[in-house]
């Protein structure tokens, strides 16, 4: 049976990832994608996986493809119009969010407003809007999938289980490439030394997210809205092998997870076809080999994007959007090399200390505080 997709951010890993599953699964159509800039791959997607439309955000990006695809029946839109058209289409049934930041915000709320499947990869959408996400989405009778590996895992460990026996969700984290590393030793740290992730092949920004863990902080808001649990009940492991991608407690003491080997593919997959599982050609955990598998507490003094996270979610409001816009600013410096790996944590305190939050925020007031955020750290540095 044919299932048509949208893909919001094809360009980026997720997206290109997906795109290789729609190469294993015919029954997979795509409908149309979505990227930031990055014309020249988008030419070379629309020309392989025939969509009828496509959207740049940028605009002279989406100038220049319509300029490289003129001679196919595809149609190009920009920004975030173009975005809001093809969440909204009817001849699709799975709208998947791998774009990066607050502008998947609108899309998702668009689409789930047609009853559409979300497969979601976008952290961002349920870190600032998960009070209006998630109750849309019961609402309007859409399920929301989770691509992202860790809540994938604890979806495919709830499966058939009653939500309201959740004692615990054990939210596992590989630690980064700086696991057991202290605060002074994290002074100088070079742009190159936080990109080596030494489990998973990511995006850039999200690879700085896992090494300040404020990833994992991220992740365990996203698992509140998700799952309709409170943080106290979001527990993070450090697991260096990264095998037990996370799993759930329940009030009688089992646990159960879900575990393979780290790759991105899987829970993608599980998210287009839910509740089946296909064949993949992927490798496989080999117990015989596997040395060991450990896990220990994250060290809070040293990795402070667990105790801000926990303290954005503890005041809601607006703050989570701060939270998550002072990063992606400090994330970004910190790849430009215009400040230091540990003046990210300083501009997100700065950032939080500074914000006045609003209560049930409106998407015009979670967006005008993400602004807000930006123009006090870019007053910060001028």
């Amino acid at each position: 049976m044919e299932k048509r997709i949208v893909i919001l951010g094809s360009t980026g890993s997720i997206g290109t990832q997906t795109l290789e599953i729609v190469d294993a699964n015919p029954e997979l159509k795509v409908v149309a994608l979505a990227a930031g800039r990055n014309a020249v791959l988008m030419e070379k997607q629309i020309r392989k996986y025939m969509p009828e439309y496509a959207v740049m955000w940028d605009e002279t990006a989406a100038t220049d493809l319509k300029n490289r695809v003129a001679d196919l029946q595809v149609e190009i839109r920009s920004g975030m119009d173009g975005l809001l058209f093809i969440s909204t289409l009817e001849q699709y049934d799975i709208l998947v969010t791998a774009i990066v930041g607050m502008i998947g915000i609108r899309p998702t709320i668009a689409a789930l407003n047609k009853k559409k499947t979300i497969a979601l990869a976008n952290k961002e959408t349920l870190v600032t809007a998960g009070h209006i996400i998630m109750p849309l989405s019961e609402r309007m009778n859409a399920p929301i999938y989770p691509v992202d590996s860790e809540h994938s895992a604890i979806f495919q460990s709830l499966q058939g289980m009653p939500k309201n026996r959740i004692e615990k969700i054990l939210l596992t984290a590989s630690g980064g490439p700086f696991r057991g590393k202290k605060r002074e030793e994290l002074a100088d740290i070079k742009v190159e030394d936080a990109l080596k992730h030494p489990n998973w092949s990511m995006g850039r920004k999200i690879t700085i997210d896992s090494a300040t863990l404020v990833n994992k902080g991220l992740e365990m808001i996203e698992a509140k809205w998700l799952f309709g649990v409170e943080m106290d009940k979001v527990k993070v492991l450090i697991h260096p092998q990264s095998i037990l991608h996370s799993a759930v407690q329940y009030v009688d003491g089992g646990i159960i997870g879900q575990m393979g080997v780290p790759d991105m593919k899987l829970p993608i997959q599980y998210a287009l076809f839910y509740p089946d599982r296909l064949p993949m050609d992927t490798p496989r955990v080999d117990f015989t080999s596997l040395q060991s598998m450990t896990f220990e507490e994250p060290d809070e003094e040293t990795f402070l994007g667990l105790p801000f996270a926990k303290k954005a979610s503890a005041t809601g409001g607006t703050m989570p959007t701060v939270f998550n816009a002072a990063n992606e600013k400090a994330v970004a410096l910190f790849l430009d090399r215009k400040i230091k790996f540990l003046e990210i944590y300083d501009l997100i305190q700065a950032s939080m200390e500074n914000h006045k939050a609003v209560q049930n925020p409106t998407v015009d007031e979670i967006l005008a505080a993400e602004a807000e955020t930006y123009e006090f750290i870019a007053g910060k540095l001028s």
